[in-house]
């Protein structure tokens, strides 16, 4: 079975989330995402970084979120939730699927990671501004392109919208006033999904 090491709002939720909309067996470990426990040696040995979150199957182990999607469509998901490879929906599939954390969670990402280092009134708000800032770039890319459509590559729900999800979440978190008018239904829709509630609560 599908060991998922994970912890609360992070990017674990992106292969939960995947296995519960495919139909995978799967289980998962909380942890302690403490910087004390993140650094100790044999958490680094799961994860040379000490973050998550952390999949095995089997012998394999990753520690990817973003490959771990990839992973699990191509090992267990027989040609679901993306379009087909030879096609051109699939380089826009892509496209999505890595601005997701590329593009998106990278400046969320920043924002949390100076927040963790810049405690209380240390934090500098222009820094955590310009953070938003790009972020909310972001969030209108994805808003012109969901624009009358219910998913990001059009009628279908793909992995891509998880990778995204994902990173609208993250947003609601740390800077919902970014969030723009026309994206709202669409994270509503995704929020709506029964595998995206299981996962943000696991």
């Amino acid at each position: 079975m599908i060991q998922i090491y994970h912890a609360n709002n992070t990017r674990g939720i992106r292969p939960i989330w995947l296995c519960e909309e495919l139909g995978i067996e799967y289980s998962v470990t909380k942890i302690d995402f403490s910087q004390e426990f993140r650094r100790q040696p044999e958490w680094r040995m799961m994860n040379p970084v000490g973050k998550v979150p952390v999949l095995e199957d089997g012998k394999l182990r990753m520690f990817e979120s973003g490959a771990m999607v990839e992973y699990l469509l191509t090992r267990y998901g027989e040609g679901r939730l993306h379009p087909n490879p030879s096609s051109d929906a699939y380089a826009h599939y892509l496209q999505w699927l890595w601005f997701g954390e590329a593009t998106l969670s990278r400046p969320l990402g920043e924002i949390v990671n100076h927040r963790r280092e810049f405690q209380g009134d240390k934090e500098i708000p222009e820094v955590v501004a310009e953070m938003g800032n790009r972020a909310g770039e972001c969030l209108t890319a994805i808003a012109d392109a969901v624009e009358n459509q219910h998913f990001i590559c059009g009628d279908a729900f793909t992995a891509a919208d998880i990778m995204l999800g994902y990173g609208l979440h993250l947003s609601e978190l740390l800077v919902p006033e970014k969030m723009p008018e026309k994206l709202q239904p669409y994270w509503a829709g995704l929020k709506q999904r029964t595998a995206f509630q299981i996962a943000k609560s696991a």
